[in-house]
């Protein structure tokens, strides 16, 4: 049985989002358990509360504060110790459950998961990964997408290792792909920064501690090129929120295409069945859920504005990560590139905004 924690308050809409999809998930996994955390009022107005507190595999955990989405990282922190995305993460630690969820400010989850449950020996930052949707009908996992703004080159070599360590889990290819984004292929582009890291996936794709394939463009990221493609956060958040954007200017085009003249309503009831199987493809609610990765437990992230849909499919994330063991394969693998993740990193940075 996979236990996961759900801060249900956390989000644009909180309960009213994530208790339907809590529901949902339990319907669809029999070898799942939820343990939900979150105000008691504000839970028990909800229409799914009945069925959820009746589930045989459901339990709830009264939280007495919520982190806001405009929350300052020293409030969530500090203040605000009964809050349901602290409890929730709590439930990690202390083992009651295998795996947290929350839709909740990014910059506060990150941090109270820091502090609750610690990074991993090697590991000096913890990263954000999560899957974009490509071109071959799979998925590209991208990290960092926001937990870290300003990166060195050993960092993005602890990325590479996690990202490796999260697609081999759950997809059980042993040496997936990876890529370093960069402005072109070649090994002389790029900044300083960007050339050393380089300098250190050949190493240690030399070595067997990963796959490097080489420098990759934004584009890559959507053709499939690699399973992985390695960046600093900011230009990760901006690759996240640019592919989300397009998805949801995609399902417009098609609303309206529709709504026009008699003619492109006929048309588009031919197209029908392809426009359908295009918008599923590139609905990034599908691929909701990114992994903390670094930390001594596992805990993912739901985007704010996330919907009962995108919700439930990163409830299934989170479960099909502790279901392969997902945590025990990044301490695996960080154990190998010991020697390379050793070296010294500069201080950590600001957190960056939601992902």
């Amino acid at each position: 049985m996979i236990r996961i924690a759900v801060d249900v308050m956390g989000g644009d809409f909180g309960a009213p989002v994530t208790l339907p999809a809590c529901l949902a998930f339990l319907q669809k996994h029999d070898r799942a358990s939820l343990l939900i955390v979150g105000l008691p009022q504000a839970m028990q107005a909800q229409p799914a509360w009945a069925a959820l507190a009746a589930h045989p595999r459901c339990k709830s955990i009264d939280a007495q504060e919520v982190v806001g989405m405009d929350d300052p990282i020293e409030v969530a922190l500090r203040r605000k110790k009964n809050s349901s995305m602290r409890l929730a993460i709590n439930q990690v630690k202390d083992g009651a459950a295998d795996v947290a969820v929350s839709a909740g400010n990014t910059g506060a989850l990150m941090a109270i998961a820091r502090y609750v449950l610690k990074t991993l020996d090697g590991i000096d930052r913890p990263a954000i990964a999560t899957q974009l949707p490509n071109a071959t009908g799979g998925a590209t996992t991208v990290l960092d997408l926001g937990a870290n703004v300003d990166c060195s080159p050993e960092h993005l070599l602890q990325f590479a290792v996690m990202g490796s360590a999260l697609v081999s889990s759950i997809s059980g290819q042993e040496a997936p792909r990876v890529g370093l984004l960069n402005i072109g292929e070649e090994a002389i582009k790029g900044s300083e920064i960007i050339k050393k890291a380089g300098e250190l996936l050949r190493s240690a794709s030399n070595s067997g501690d990963l796959n490097f394939y080489g420098n990759v463009e934004g584009n890559d990221i959507f053709k499939g090129t690699t399973e992985i493609v390695v960046c600093d956060g900011f230009v990760g958040n901006v690759a996240l929120k640019a592919s989300e954007g397009l998805a949801k200017m995609i399902g417009d085009f098609i609303k309206e295409e529709f709504s026009r003249t008699i003619f492109t309503k006929i048309a588009a009831i031919f197209a029908l069945p392809v426009l359908k199987s295009f918008k599923r493809r590139v609905d990034h609610r599908r691929y909701n859920g990114a992994a903390l990765l670094g930390l001594r437990g596992l805990v993912f992230k739901s985007h704010g504005s996330a919907d009962a849909l995108a919700f439930e499919a990163a409830l299934t994330r989170a479960y099909d990560a502790a279901c392969h063991g997902l945590l025990d394969k990044v301490r695996q693998r960080i154990a190998h590139a010991a020697l390379l993740l050793s070296q010294p990193s500069p201080a950590q940075p600001e957190l960056a905004g939601d992902a």
